[in-house]
């Protein structure tokens, strides 16, 4: 019993004896710490300077966004309408209205970040809010009018002398999606870095940002992406009812051109031949009008089918909802230069910290 008290009285001391060494530890670290106080004050005046410098060199940028709210495809009640519609007329259109897309708003970020969308901005007209520039081609403007720092002119100038001639990079005629320059590529990814499209799962809103050095830029970007992501849709939603309008427009006028033959066809025959009471003469007439008759019929129903065609094409073309147009923005977006001041003194401290306390620990071995 007596063994088991004074382990137990052992146990705290030891205990106690580690608090103590915990404590005197911390107490040594901020005392060799204070004693270099007048390093830390050197290294973060340094930091605040090169921090000051850095945040002044960035150049400003400016966002404008665009929100959307697609509508979504799920087999619309117009379908089954338009179907019952047919049916009356013995049309038969299937049940093409009830599909589903095969793009769902999550891959629109997709589109937005391929070759081929990309590309089909390079020609997209932009003007400065300064009136530096106007009506300049979205290429030109990435290509020879962005500020850059002071430190990509160095590297870009080191890079220029070293540069190896791109034997990619020829005047083309046309823009080749499959094969791009030097030149080409960049400026497509240079696109790419500065357009942001998110989609919310839960609602299928679509937020489409543009972030560039000048504001009328980033609004009128922005506005441009928003109406070529809609187009792409629209275009793709109705693809094959476009096309099936176009083949009932092709069977409608040949059936239209034919009827108005067999109708000039009959008319003729019977004015030739209005006094003629020969059986004969009755039966090629008789002929002549049921042909008429027929491809009366046929133009009817191709007429039909036109219109159905037509309905088709109305119901598959997708409607958004402009939910915040692009605006050009009157404040900038960044660079936000408190927190590059912050992060150059909090690697200040850290740093200085570091190299304190192992010139400490090396004097002591």
């Amino acid at each position: 019993m007596i063994d088991n008290i004074n382990s137990k009285r052992m146990i705290m001391i030891e205990d106690t004896h580690k608090e103590l060494d915990d404590k005197i530890d911390l107490l040594t670290i901020a005392k060799t710490l204070w004693k270099a106080k007048t390093l830390f004050v050197k290294v973060c005046g340094i930091a605040v300077v090169l921090g000051i410098v850095i945040a002044f060199s960035i150049p400003k940028t400016y966002k404008a966004e665009v929100v959307l709210a697609p509508e979504l495809s799920s087999g619309s009640n117009f379908s089954g309408g338009l179907s019952d519609i047919a049916s009356m007329v013995g049309i038969n259109i299937g049940n093409g209205g009830a599909s589903v897309d095969a793009i769902y708003p999550e891959l629109y970020p997709e589109i937005v970040q391929s070759t081929p969308f990309l590309t089909s901005l390079f020609q997209t007209k932009v003007s400065s809010n300064m009136q530096e520039f106007k009506n300049i081609s979205l290429y030109t403007y990435l290509k020879d009018k962005q500020k850059k720092t002071w430190w990509n002119k160095i590297v870009g100038a080191v890079k220029q002398i070293f540069k190896k001639k791109d034997s990619t990079f020829l005047k083309k005629e046309k823009l080749n999606n499959f094969m791009l320059n030097k030149e080409e590529y960049d400026i497509a990814q240079n696109i790419k870095g500065i357009i942001n499209c998110n989609v919310d799962k839960k609602t299928s809103i679509i937020t489409i940002s543009i972030t560039t050095q000048d504001p009328l830029v980033s609004a009128s970007l922005a506005d441009t992406v928003k109406n070529k992501i809609q187009q792409y849709i629209i275009d793709y939603r109705t693809k094959k009812a476009r096309n099936d309008l176009e083949y009932a427009q092709k069977l409608s006028i040949e059936a239209k051109a034919q009827y108005i033959k067999a109708q000039q066809k009959y008319t003729s025959y019977a004015d030739a031949n209005e006094n003629v009471v020969l059986m004969s003469f009755k039966a090629k007439q008789e002929e002549l009008e049921n042909e008429m008759q027929l491809r009366y019929n046929i133009y009817n129903q191709c007429a039909q089918q036109l219109q159905l065609a037509k309905a088709k094409v109305q119901e598959r073309t997708p409607a958004f909802t402009v939910i915040q147009p692009a605006t050009v923005p009157l404040k900038k977006y960044g660079p936000k230069r408190m927190t590059i001041l912050f992060v150059f003194v909090f690697m200040a401290i850290v740093f200085t910290t570091i190299y304190v306390l192992y010139k400490d620990a090396s004097k002591k071995q």
